[in-house]
């Protein structure tokens, strides 16, 4: 039987919030949902509730001003994960709302079923990126000239087993650590060991920063040795 979640739906629109509660309504059996409809009593709520496993933040509704009110609320209550849902598409508000410290970005757009797996990713302790997004900043013929992502150094490449270069492929396709272990054939603890380790080879913080600094790497490259 799924564990019962505690969660709350922050957004103004009524048609959205009652389509996501049906989401987790059928996806998470037995969970708690909570509705609110603006970042005033969305912090109201999250103070009264610090049990709570998760908040579906969207980005545009009364008091937000943007990114600022995802800031506020994480300021307010750190300990509570975030993720922003939101119509917006652009690959650097996603980036910027991870830095914030959202632990993930779901769009309105996506299928039920990707939503499912999205929450059910971030409630399991992972970082959920929209693969979509990411791939469409990749395939920007401008993006190199623009400068805004630091590509991984073939070093610091070269500085990874070739286990480690499989996990961080699989990362960079998006998939939770449940799905690099079983794809992989080893157990979860040792992909959990496996990221810990090519975070700190490649220098960055967290799984978001691994993945779009790998996000033009020809992996067959470096897995011919």
């Amino acid at each position: 039987m799924e564990p019962a979640y505690k969660i709350l739906i922050a957004d103004d629109h009524p048609l959205f919030r009652e389509a996501i509660s049906s989401v987790i309504s059928s996806g998470f059996d037995g969970s708690e949902i909570i509705e609110t409809d603006d970042l005033e009593s969305t912090l109201e709520i999250t103070l009264e509730h610090d049990d709570l496993d998760l908040i579906l933040l969207d980005l545009n509704m009364p008091g937000m001003h943007g990114l600022n009110g995802l800031i506020t609320l994480r300021n307010e209550a750190p300990g509570i994960p975030v993720v922003i849902v939101s119509a917006e598409e652009d690959k650097q508000v996603v980036l910027q709302a991870i830095t914030y410290g959202a632990v993930g970005f779901i769009t309105k757009s996506s299928p039920r079923a990707r939503m499912t797996e999205a929450i059910q990713q971030i409630l399991n302790g992972n970082v959920y990126l929209p693969s979509d997004i990411i791939r469409t900043g990749m395939e920007s013929s401008h993006r190199r000239s623009r400068g805004d992502d630091k590509p991984v150094s073939p070093e610091l490449l070269n500085s990874l087993t070739r286990r480690q270069l499989l996990v961080l492929e699989r990362m960079s396709k998006g998939e939770s650590n449940k799905q690099i272990a079983y794809n992989l054939n080893i157990a979860e603890t040792t992909v959990k060991a496996h990221v810990s380790a090519i975070l700190r080879k490649l220098g960055v913080h967290n799984r978001v920063q691994a993945i779009l600094s790998a996000s033009d790497v020809d992996f067959s490259q470096y897995l011919k040795r």
